[in-house]
């Protein structure tokens, strides 16, 4: 099984939706709610749905995702940056919603992949339980394995309801985090660049793998 994949349960181990939609008025009822009530009698089934939703990182291979690239460059050999992707994602201790922006780039060595693919990476490491510092290092390892590139740099900057919306209650509060690789990592003026070119005064202050 692919390592990108390897928490997925197969179809055998997973839970049927009538298991899944009967979890929720179980839920419901240790909440206190009656889950029989009118309002929420479509409710597990509504929740259920938008769980694939939320979780459909799981049925995507972010490998495949970059598989297709492009030698056909004309000689760039500039730093490539997709900015202020938006994303969201869920807390894997509360299962409470992560949202923020990831700012994603590399330095190609000979190819470069299209631009969409870098959100859509994003996107399949968010749309799985996550913590923020994990899902940054996801994302920059990926590239850096299939692409080859000479450095990835990959920031994101991120609330997290777990600790806006419960615990120590902090409203307003963000978490940046930071993956640098080749370049990025061993060229202070690449890095520096980089970090010019997403305008965000103050990052790089955040953890670093």
């Amino acid at each position: 099984m692919d390592t990108h994949l390897s928490h997925q349960l197969t179809a055998t181990e997973r839970p049927s939706r009538e298991e899944a939609e009967e979890a929720v008025r179980i839920l419901l009822r240790w909440a206190g709610e009656d889950p029989s009530r009118e309002g929420l009698l479509d409710t597990p089934a509504r929740v259920a749905r938008a769980y694939e939703e939320y979780f459909g990182g799981y049925a995507v291979d972010p490998v495949a995702l970059l598989a297709r690239t492009f030698a056909e460059t004309d000689g760039y050999d500039e730093i490539v940056l997709l900015r202020d992707i938006r994303f969201e994602s869920f807390c894997e201790h509360h299962m409470a919603p992560i949202i923020g922006r990831a700012h994603v780039a590399y330095l190609p060595r000979t190819r470069v992949v299209g631009i969409s693919k870098l959100a859509r990476v994003v996107d399949a490491y968010a749309r799985r339980l996550q913590i923020q510092e994990k899902m940054t290092a996801q994302i920059a390892n990926t590239l850096d394995e299939v692409l080859q590139p000479l450095g990835v740099a990959v920031v994101i900057e991120a609330t997290h309801q777990c600790m806006t919306t419960r615990g120590v209650h902090r409203p307003g509060t963000s978490l940046v985090t930071s993956r640098m690789l080749g370049a990025f990592r061993n060229d202070p003026g690449t890095r520096r660049e980089f970090l010019a070119m997403i305008q965000r005064p103050g990052i790089g202050a955040g953890s670093e793998g």
